[in-house]
């Protein structure tokens, strides 16, 4: 989240898209409700399905899974529209914002062209050898500088290569007529849509948040779905103010953490890039970054150059004393990636299968019920030597060489299953969506041998450790000169700690490694003791940090600040920041580029609920996107600090497959959309075509949610017997329409097939669903949760079965959220 849980109550309007917060976020949509009973907020949302967030909507606006893009492709067109007319005036628009903090006035190369002009495909595009599939040279996606490197712009927004006329042209096909064609939705519910959220959050002191989930994420264009809620939010200047942002709402209450700390393969904690073997050298990593990161413009903050302390005060935690200037503090005992390479999820089951990996550690996470195509990620697993699997109950992963019709003599995989302790048997940190890191204590001891991941984890290590100091192998020194021995198993812990899990979050913060002194001689730090912010991060080997994002969570002068509980709201304004309860990442700032809340003088655009404001006295409220004056004061810096021009990115040349969002359609889809001769999205990675279906052979969309009763992939909540006895059958849910069409009766026995596989579930007709028209075309979605499996109390099919092996070409997110299939009565066996 940009902003945070509470901040929702200071929204004018709320969009829901590809979430039902009201079911699976219950608790949190408090603050959805508070926003509207107390504040007169209007609430939208967009989903295929009828939910109980639907339900509780002003407004309700059905669309085709997959085509979010189209939508909000349809959105900004009417924004930008309405902009002809209304976007001199403040009671329409916010000029200033969209002219100072975002790139829509910079000038990109003429020769760019967008994928309107270049029939769904945009400029630089290079075809490859799978099944056409390739990738883009960037050369012209890039900005227009002067001879001092800084970028051109155009504050009257007219030069026809500035973004914002670029923009105008990338979605001028997306009309509502054609946006409605390709999403199934009402034209008067689309247009209702367009105008409540434009008129209730686009004028000066208003604003809007967009809410959205994995029904967003888990497309083969899941990154530019968001990307085109973004470019909305900018174009309204939504960004940065309170009850505005783009907040993603997490589906574990620790998501948010664990992707901070590098949960992905292409990262490092604190999102630092992962090296690759091209760069051999430390300096080659670091001037790579540098380039990435370089700037020409003095008020550009660009704080990505700060990257080198990051880097090196991370190797520093890893490897303590061992880490040292001359040996590039232990940069060669990183692994790198192969160039181009992908390590992420399925990848690794493609490899598996292709018996490439021998053992696999699974940790918490039970792919052989939630990983997409579930039956060739069960049969990649046949392939291990090894399986080492940890959670509070057996898994189907764990029993994936007795599954049902599986003979587990023809399997020599050695499977060790390690009994984990629960949340509430351990203690610890959960970081939240809205980026709070919060302190859980231990209410109650574990189970029999269960125990909490970290002392497991610990333990391995320290085993691990002895066996490469005994035994060696290749690159030993990368385990042997870890900070681990000696260090997680000292008693008494170093650094003050009194417990493993205390040293843990010490070393998350970071400490100064030798002492460190002011410029003026006197003394900042001394060594061995907690650094305070990471503007103290140095990248000569005197600080550590594991994650340069959580330095200030730990203080030597309060303690562990994630143990704050103080309800007290200390804002100025009462916008319900509760900067003393928790800590939120980075350096408490609770909502993230806020500079972009104030006008260029520092008055806040909303002057009731403001964020951060300028005073006689400085910056006054929130934590400030950095300490520099407003935009009309000398040596003031740009408000979007982590961008290297210091300004939002409407033009995103980041991205993969696309400077902005084109709509494409789903792998698999029963419709030919009429934006340009690319169906799919020209980037992805296909790994078997010959599992891909075909809307004459299966011409139902399928899509795949949760329920509150199950949870995930199901091991916690299908051996509870009360939640089995509330939710005891996998279902799917249907329209009126295609259960009368297919001859299926409420509560009946069907069978649902992909290219894939078939899975049985019980029948649910309901009017959550209905038919979608397009273009004159009848086309039926159904839905499936997806948290069974062949263990526990409650067995069934996992939904998964069904799902593709292809993921989202920037993130490779698998694309759970729109496939193919067909349905008919009676069980698989039949």
């Amino acid at each position: 989240m940009t902003n945070h849980w509470c901040d929702l109550q200071n929204s004018d309007c709320i969009l829901i898209v590809g979430s039902n917060a009201a079911e699976n976020h219950p608790v949190s949509f408090k603050w959805v409700t508070k926003a509207i009973e107390e504040n007169g907020a209007t609430l939208i949302n967009l989903d295929p399905r009828f939910t109980r967030t639907s339900a509780k909507a002003h407004v309700y606006a059905r669309l085709r899974p997959g085509t979010d893009i189209a939508f909000f492709g349809g959105m900004i067109k009417w924004v930008l529209d309405d902009m002809e007319e209304h976007l001199d005036d403040p009671l329409f628009y916010n000029k200033t914002y969209l002219v100072e903090y975002t790139n829509a006035a910079v000038l990109i190369d003429p020769a760019f062209q967008t994928s309107t002009e270049h029939d769904g495909l945009f400029s630089g595009f290079v075809p490859g050898e799978n099944a056409g599939f390739g990738q883009y040279d960037k050369t012209t996606w890039q900005w227009q500088s002067d001879e001092n490197g800084i970028p051109l712009r155009d504050p009257t927004l007219s030069d026809p290569n500035c973004v914002f006329q670029l923009l105008k042209k990338q979605y001028e096909p997306y009309d509502v007529e054609t946006v409605c064609a390709i999403t199934g939705t009402d034209p008067e519910d689309f247009i209702r849509v367009c105008e409540t959220y434009a008129r209730r959050t686009g004028p000066v002191g208003k604003s809007g948040t967009i809410m959205y989930a994995m029904g967003a994420t888990h497309h083969t264009y899941g990154t530019q779905n968001i990307r085109s809620y973004a470019i909305l939010q900018l174009l309204l200047a939504n960004m940065g103010v309170a009850g505005g942002g783009i907040n993603a709402l997490r589906g574990e209450c620790n998501v948010q953490g664990s992707t901070d700390h590098a949960l992905l393969f292409h990262i490092l904690p604190g999102y630092l890039a992962m090296p690759n073997a091209s760069e051999v050298t430390l300096q080659d990593h670091l001037e790579n970054r540098a380039r990435a990161y370089a700037t020409s413009d003095p008020k550009s903050a660009s704080w990505w150059l700060n990257y080198p302390k990051y880097l090196v005060s991370l190797l520093k935690s890893w490897y303590g004393d061992n880490a040292t200037a001359e040996n590039e503090f232990g940069y060669q005992w990183l692994p790198k990636l192969e160039p181009g390479g992908n390590y992420s999820h399925i990848s690794l089951f493609e490899a598996l299968a292709q018996g490439k990996i021998e053992g696999l550690l699974c940790w918490g996470q039970n792919p052989a019920v939630g990983g997409p195509n579930s039956v060739v990620e069960r049969q990649a697993l046949q392939n291990l030597k090894w399986l080492v699997a940890v959670d509070l109950w057996e898994t189907e992963t764990a029993a994936f060489w007795r599954e049902p019709g599986v003979d587990p003599a023809q399997i020599q995989t050695e499977v060790f299953a390690l009994p984990a302790a629960c949340s509430y048997e351990k203690e610890g940190s959960v970081i939240n969506s809205g980026r709070w890191s919060q302190w859980r204590w231990k209410a109650v001891d574990p189970p029999g041998e269960a125990r909490s991941d970290l002392e497991i984890l610990n333990e391995l290590m320290l085993h691990i450790i002895a066996l490469y100091e005994v035994e060696g192998g290749p690159n030993a020194e990368a385990i042997t000169k870890m900070r681990w021995k000696g260090w997680y198993d000292a008693s008494p812990f170093p650094r003050g700690a009194d417990s493993l899990v205390d040293l843990v979050s010490r070393e998350i913060n970071g400490f100064a490694e030798t002492a460190l002194r002011n410029e003026d001689g006197s003394l900042a730090y001394g060594a061995g003791t907690l650094l305070k912010s990471f503007a103290h991060l140095r990248d000569d080997g005197a600080t550590s940090s594991s994650n340069w994002l959580y330095t200030q969570s730990y203080n030597e002068s309060d303690g562990n600040r994630q143990k704050w509980r103080d309800d007290v709201d200390y804002h100025p304004a009462g916008i319900g920041l509760y900067a003393r309860w928790a800590w939120c990442w980075p350096l408490n700032r609770r909502i993230i580029y806020n500079r972009a809340s104030v006008d260029l003088d520092g008055n806040p655009w909303d002057g009731e609920d403001f964020v951060v404001r300028w005073t006689s006295e400085g910056w006054e409220g929130d934590v400030p996107d950095g300490g520099w004056p407003p935009m009309n004061s000398e040596g003031t810096r740009y408000p979007f600090i982590m961008k290297p021009l210091g300004l939002a990115h409407i033009f995103g040349p980041g991205l993969t497959d696309g400077p902005f969002p084109q709509h494409y359609e789903p792998l698999e889809s029963p419709f030919e959309h009429p934006l340009g001769a690319t169906q799919v999205n020209p980037c992805i990675k296909v790994w078997r075509p010959d599992q891909v279906g075909t809307c004459d052979e299966f011409p139902v969309v399928a899509t795949t949610y949760r329920v509150s009763e199950h949870w995930q992939a199901g091991q916690m909540t299908r051996n509870i017997p009360w939640l089995v006895e509330m939710m005891p059958e996998l279902f799917v849910e249907m329209s009126e329409e295609l259960a009368a069409a297919s001859e299926i009766q409420n509560g009946e026995w069907v069978t649902v097939e992909s290219m894939r596989g078939a899975i049985t579930a019980r029948a649910v007709v309901t009017r959550r669903f209905k038919p979608f028209q397009l273009d004159g075309k009848i086309v039926h979605v159904i839905g499936i949760p997806w948290h069974w499996g062949f263990t526990g109390l409650s067995k069934g099919d996992s939904a998964n079965v069904l799902t593709p092996h292809v993921g989202d070409a920037n993130t490779m997110i698998p694309e759970y959220k729109a496939f193919l299939v067909r349905i008919r009565k009676g069980s698989a066996e039949q």
